[in-house]
């Protein structure tokens, strides 16, 4: 009767190559086994080595998804605070009928403000802020107090300051621009 090497090689599920290798490894077990050199503590060590190594693994896997979440975290915190500022900061009652038009991610967008309200974002006494969709006037101080936190939150903060002086040689002083000519 064959053995159940030869059984496999006929039928196709080994190769002959295979089957070499697998007496050789019972030969070297079997030649461990007689020289006293025991089989399982080797393999109780490797079995220790990759538990210590996964465990490594996870842990490290772990602490960088526990700092992903810690910056998540900061960051929402961050945005909550800008939206308490801006919200307890912003001016009330600016409705007018003077179209303050200013660009806001690539769109050029329309504020209704009175005339004071609109001086005041000229000279750079106001800046507009956007959070959300939501657009808040504040003050310029508010706005930097904002820019230290997120600069992306402030839309519109003018630096220059309009004066109604007039320079002494100027040769179009008699010739003042026109209030309908603004954009």
């Amino acid at each position: 009767m064959a053995s159940l090497q030869d059984q496999l090689l006929k039928a196709g599920l080994t190769t002959k190559q295979k089957a070499r290798q697998a007496n050789s490894d019972k030969r070297r077990k079997n030649k461990q086994k007689r020289s006293g050199v025991k089989v399982e503590a080797s393999l109780q060590e490797q079995v220790k080595e990759d538990l210590a190594k996964t465990q490594a693994e996870k842990a490290a896997k772990d602490k960088a998804l526990n700092e992903q979440k810690q910056q998540e975290l900061a960051q929402k915190e961050l945005q909550l605070r800008i939206k308490q500022i801006l919200t307890h900061h912003s001016l009330k009652g600016i409705d007018g009928e003077i179209a303050y038009n200013y660009t806001a991610e690539g769109k050029i967008k329309k504020l209704m403000v009175d005339a004071v309200t609109q001086k005041a974002l000229i000279n750079g006494r106001l800046a507009i802020c956007s959070q959300n969709e939501n657009t808040y006037l504040v003050t310029t101080e508010t706005a930097e107090k904002i820019a230290t936190l997120d600069e992306s939150v402030i839309v519109l903060n003018n630096d220059t300051v309009e004066t109604d002086e007039v320079e002494e040689d100027d040769p179009y002083a008699e010739y003042q621009i026109p209030d309908d000519l603004m954009w």
